[in-house]
C-alpha cells in the first residue's frame, strides 16, 4: 500500500484527492510544465489529477 501523502490534486473522476504515492508517471510538456498521471485509489483509473 503507498504511503505518501502529499497531494496530486483530485481525480477528475471521483472528485477524490490522490496523494503522490499513486503517481505512475511525471513529464515535461514543451511548454516547461510537469504533467502527471496517477491512479485513482477510489475509482481505480488512471488520470490526470486536477
Amino acid at each position: 500500500m503507498p504511503t505518501d501523502d502529499s497531494s496530486l490534486g483530485q481525480c477528475p473522476e471521483s472528485g477524490e484527492p490522490i496523494s503522490a504515492a499513486w503517481m505512475l508517471v511525471k513529464y515535461s510538456n514543451n511548454d516547461g510544465t510537469d504533467g502527471v498521471w496517477a491512479e485513482c485509489p477510489s475509482c481505480e483509473k488512471v488520470v490526470a489529477p486536477e
